[in-house]
């Protein structure tokens, strides 16, 4: 499929301005067009589950990505913190382009996927993370976002467990979730901030 290159050569504009005041092309993203600020209120904001979830609040996919770092840290303690920092920004691109569920992902095939892993490539850079993440890794941290949707589905997303095991494995981590409450946006996104900062000056030091 090459409907994004299609509509780029079509469309005067594939940018989206931020609050930050930055415009990033979605298409060609350059990393000194991110904010980290631009991507924790993003995705803040941004629902997981297509926002079909109980509680007051949407859960969000800022805090989905706070616990897969969380857990990864508990599964992973002695890893270098640079492998935190990926795993707490393994969805940022979708402050850009949603989050989409994974069947519709499938039916688009690899027009969104192209757009998402150049996103994800800039955003790694502007952090100081490599483009490509080592598969080591990478499959670490998939690892772990498998099994944390297992407990959002249990929790917020209304699975019972036989249902959840039709479309995902139950988790053996050591890392356990008993309960999850979603967050305020304005909460979460600095919840996430704090992480990001904290990480960032560890791996800095």
């Amino acid at each position: 499929m090459k409907i994004f290159g299609e509509l780029k050569s079509k469309q005067k504009r594939a940018w989206q301005r931020m609050l930050s005041g930055r415009k990033l092309d979605i298409l060609s993203p350059s990393p000194l067009d991110i904010e980290i600020e631009d991507i924790a209120l993003g995705l803040s904001r941004v629902t997981r589950w297509n926002g079909q979830t109980t509680g007051i609040h949407a859960y969000s996919v800022a805090q989905h990505s706070v616990i897969v770092e969380e857990a990864f840290n508990v599964e992973y303690p002695n890893l270098d913190k640079k492998w935190n920092l990926a795993a707490l920004l393994h969805d940022a691109p979708e402050y850009v382009i949603g989050d989409l569920i994974t069947p519709f992902k499938y039916a688009l095939n690899n027009s969104y996927r192209h757009v998402e892993d150049n996103l994800m490539k800039a955003i790694y850079l502007r952090f100081g993370l490599p483009t490509e993440i080592p598969k080591t890794i990478s499959s670490k941290i998939k690892k772990i976002d498998k099994a944390v949707a297992w407990f959002e589905a249990i929790n917020v997303a209304g699975y019972n467990q036989k249902e959840a095991l039709v479309i995902l494995k139950k988790p053996t981590l050591n890392y356990k979730i008993e309960k999850i409450i979603p967050i305020a946006p304005e909460k979460i996104s600095l919840k996430f901030l704090k992480r990001f900062f904290e990480l960032s000056s560890l791996i800095n030091q």
